[in-house]
């Protein structure tokens, strides 16, 4: 008894020993592979990326797997995203859980309060001012803050305050759904654990498209069916998508926008002016394309996303433009600023304020800077324009 107890620990330590020589002899492999798993600011996983190749194919076998067991498809997904927004952002996914557990508690509490107006206009005031405070935090702090600071000569050093990627998103996305609970346009999701699966879904988590509550919500529950016509269309959008992004987009930036505006007195006239229009293709290339890439991955997993770009750049005017670029975004200002301001109903003066004052606040979610502000502002005014000219003719 004693012999074979010898031996055994004498197994145990020859096995403990290959383990240790295994580790030593690849430290670097296990250090490397940890850290690609880690977040790193300089390295977000995005669509393009070899990574998110190699874990959306991991990521999907586990997916099929779960076909039929919805509650632990909805978990997979979500824990899935959260690390994915993780890559993005760190440990300020946070933010996304907070964002929320408190919409889907107040919009219940909407719903449940539905009769007492009163009621309904606090909670959803609430939802307001969580969301748009934190991205106003986040997002705004540094450029209102300097502002002031101008005006009264003082020299202001920016705040060290980290921007979240894609919290403009994700808080349009859920300010959405408390929007239309209180406007009785949708029934709040049956569980947190639906609502936290469409607020941080993956494919549109960081750069769109906004998809709407009464878009997505019917699609969660509904058996997983991924057609031939679903999953051809979903690796065209992906394939098309990534030409966009890492073809066009990249290579235009890299070897010809960027040199041109880092150095412009270097080039001629023209040159500048075919940077510009190359600038004007690569933002619509990197746009587009990452909403494509999202769009069939989408696709892939059986849901399906509005389109986002329209061909924008053939539109033959500026009211058609902003029919045709970023369409989730224009028909989100549309429905939920430009509507809750009075729209068209109090006038056409009010009317062209109306447009001017939209446009501008869309400029703003465009980027906290002056320039995005005037950018804004610019549109409002041609769509302000363009509405008078075709009204009286």
């Amino acid at each position: 008894m004693i012999k074979q107890l010898s031996e055994f620990v004498d197994k145990l330590s020859y096995l403990a020993d290959q383990i240790s020589e295994f580790t030593t002899q690849h430290a670097a492999g296990i250090h490397r592979i940890t850290d690609l798993l880690a977040y790193n600011p300089n390295e977000p996983l995005i669509f393009s990326t070899g990574l998110f190749l190699i874990l959306f194919l991991g990521f999907s076998f586990v997916y099929m797997c779960l076909q039929n067991k919805l509650t632990a498809r909805l978990l997979f997904v979500t824990a899935f995203s959260y690390y994915f927004y993780y890559k993005s952002s760190g440990f300020y996914f946070g933010l996304l859980a907070l964002v929320t557990v408190s919409d889907y508690l107040l919009a219940n509490l909407i719903y449940r309060h539905r009769q007492r107006k009163a009621l309904g206009k606090l909670f959803v005031t609430l939802s307001l001012i969580i969301d748009l405070g934190l991205l106003g935090y986040f997002k705004y702090t540094n450029f209102f803050v300097g502002m002031v600071e101008r005006m009264l000569e003082h020299n202001f050093q920016p705040w060290d305050i980290f921007l979240p990627v894609g919290i403009s998103f994700f808080t349009f996305q859920s300010l959405s759904y408390t929007i239309d609970v209180y406007r009785g346009q949708l029934k709040p999701l049956p569980s947190l654990l639906d609502y936290a699966f469409y607020v941080s879904f993956f494919p549109q988590l960081v750069a769109g498209p906004i998809v709407r509550a009464s878009d997505f919500a019917p699609q969660i529950r509904q058996p997983l069916t991924i057609t031939r016509d679903m999953f051809a269309r979903g690796l065209f959008f992906i394939l098309i998508g990534l030409f966009k992004k890492a073809v066009i987009s990249d290579y235009i930036s890299l070897n010809f926008v960027d040199r041109i505006f880092d150095n412009p007195g270097l080039y001629s006239g023209l040159e500048n002016l075919l940077g510009i229009y190359g600038y004007a293709l690569q933002i619509y290339c990197d746009f587009s394309g990452y909403s494509d890439m999202a769009i069939g991955i989408a696709l892939l997993l059986g849901f399906h996303f509005p389109l986002n770009f329209n061909a924008p750049y053939i539109s033959t005017n500026i009211t058609d433009f902003w029919r045709r670029w970023h369409i989730s975004l224009s028909t989100w200002i549309r429905d939920y600023i430009y509507i809750s301001l009075g729209g068209n109903r109090k006038g056409k003066i009010r009317q062209y304020f109306n447009l001017i004052l939209t446009m501008l606040l869309g400029g703003l979610w465009h980027g906290a800077s002056i320039n995005f502000v005037i950018w804004g502002g610019m549109h409002g005014v041609a769509l302000a324009v363009h509405k008078l000219f075709s009204q009286a003719y």
